[in-house]
């Protein structure tokens, strides 16, 4: 049985933010960054169910100025604190540092956003690869490009847009795993994609593009076939899990596995499961059979 909790912890802008660990003593922990219509009540159960179902830990948090955060805020009444692009930076470096607290290291950790978490997830992860220290993985789920690109189709990073992921994943070396849906209403579908395309080959894993899905029933429209849980897992399993050999009684040899290299044809709600030649940061183990 799993442990969940829900607590506090501190941000490096003064608030205190909620957040919740799903702790099933897994050798993978997702750390989630919700959408913008999202807060932990509405997510909860929702991750609870994910956990077992991939046998993961989960961590979600709130931004500051979401949810119960606001109840924690030292600013005055009449000036609330309200979510600004920094402050949801600080909220996930917040996050994440709770987690390196317990002892985890980045590489057992992925790094999971949705819609307007992807720029959270972006941020940290190519924090991450510049200070040398990548996370096992990254999942972007109905992604954008740009907050201005919403509505507007820059070629080019304007002043003032937020959450410019379009700039960053390039910079991500760990493996990426993109999934949107093809009639996605709010986020336009394109953004996947170019995001997928802008990722460094050798970390780019086939995306999941969900066909006839839209911005918020991608979970809800597979649920009967299971093929949203089959392509997160095939992801953690061919990118970002370590394999534990032992070789002997004073040796242990931790591989990861190589991961499919995607070319972005995958679709039809099946897309993403095989296919592609291998790359990655280590060579496929030979023994990944055995048992763990």
């Amino acid at each position: 049985m799993g442990r969940e909790s829900f607590f506090w912890i501190d941000t490096a802008h003064g608030t205190k933010i909620p957040a919740f660990f799903v702790d099933r003593q897994a050798p993978l922990t997702i750390l989630f960054s919700h959408s913008n219509a999202e807060d932990l009540g509405m997510i909860y159960g929702w991750f609870v169910d994910f956990a077992k179902q991939l046998n993961v830990n989960v961590m979600a948090y709130d931004y500051t100025g979401y949810g119960k955060s606001r109840e924690q805020q030292p600013a005055a009444p009449d000036k609330p604190i309200v979510p600004t692009e920094e402050n949801v930076y600080d909220d996930v470096q917040a996050a994440f540092n709770w987690l390196l607290a317990t002892g985890m290291r980045p590489d057992q950790i992925i790094l999971y956003g949705r819609s307007l978490g992807s720029g959270p997830t972006c941020y940290l992860a190519q924090k991450l690869t510049e200070e040398g220290t990548p996370c096992a993985g990254v999942i972007l789920q109905s992604p954008l490009l740009s907050a201005y690109r919403v509505v507007f189709n820059f070629r080019f990073t304007m002043a003032g847009d937020m959450f410019p992921n379009i700039d960053r994943v390039a910079n991500i070396e760990s493996p990426i795993f993109v999934i949107h849906g093809t009639r996605d209403e709010i986020v336009p579908f394109w953004h996947g994609e170019e995001l997928f395309l802008a990722c460094q080959r050798r970390f780019r894993a086939r995306p999941f593009w969900v066909d006839g899905a839209g911005h918020n029933n991608i979970e809800s429209l597979l649920r009967e076939s299971g093929a949203f849980f089959e392509h997160l897992r095939f992801f953690m399993d061919e990118w970002c899990r370590y394999e534990q050999v032992y070789l002997d009684e004073n040796m242990l040899l931790r591989e990861k596995p190589t991961g499919g290299s995607g070319d972005g044809s995958s679709g039809s709600g099946g897309g993403g499961v095989g296919g592609g030649s291998r790359r990655g940061r280590a060579r496929k183990n030979p023994l990944r059979s055995l048992p763990p």
